[in-house]
């Protein structure tokens, strides 16, 4: 695990900063195309997904691709709709309004039909020597999926 301080210690690059931003708008397209490949590409081997509420962790490029299948199959028509951004040399931190349709399960919560709104926080960490995003910590408001979790079971 990295020191928080040396991320604090970190330069702000131009170049580095330009990558960093690049690399997230094909990121975001990607998702938005859901093309997982190009998606994939844009993360390390060893990625990890992870919900901070939850505490799920998906890990590594296979990892990725079952958070990616799994929440794309339970919310087909999810919509990000970015509300705030912050890039540095550490990474990206966004803020977006997300709407989707509830289809199929997801962590194990059946399909409610329902269409539902919440907002997400994600941090996409920044690997400097790789030159790419080290997986996503996902944070939700607003969105059941623990409650409706602790129903199932």
């Amino acid at each position: 695990m990295t020191d928080v301080r040396e991320l604090l210690r970190r330069d702000v690059e131009t170049r580095e900063y330009d990558a960093i931003r690049e690399l997230w708008k094909q990121h975001s397209i990607a998702e938005d195309e859901r093309d997982l490949a190009g998606l994939i590409s844009t993360l390390t081997e060893d990625c990890v997904y992870e919900l901070a509420q939850t505490g799920h962790r998906w890990e590594g490029h296979d990892g990725a691709a079952r958070f990616y299948t799994e929440l794309l199959t339970a919310f087909p028509d999810v919509k990000f709709e970015l509300t705030d951004i912050v890039i540095g040399p550490q990474g990206v931190w966004e803020e977006a309004d997300v709407s989707a349709t509830h289809r199929a399960a997801w962590l194990g919560v059946p399909p409610s039909g329902e269409r539902l709104l919440w907002k997400v926080a994600i941090f996409f960490p920044w690997d400097r020597e790789r030159r790419k995003f080290q997986g996503e910590r996902v944070y939700t408001a607003g969105l059941p999926i623990a409650e409706l979790r602790a129903a199932v079971t």
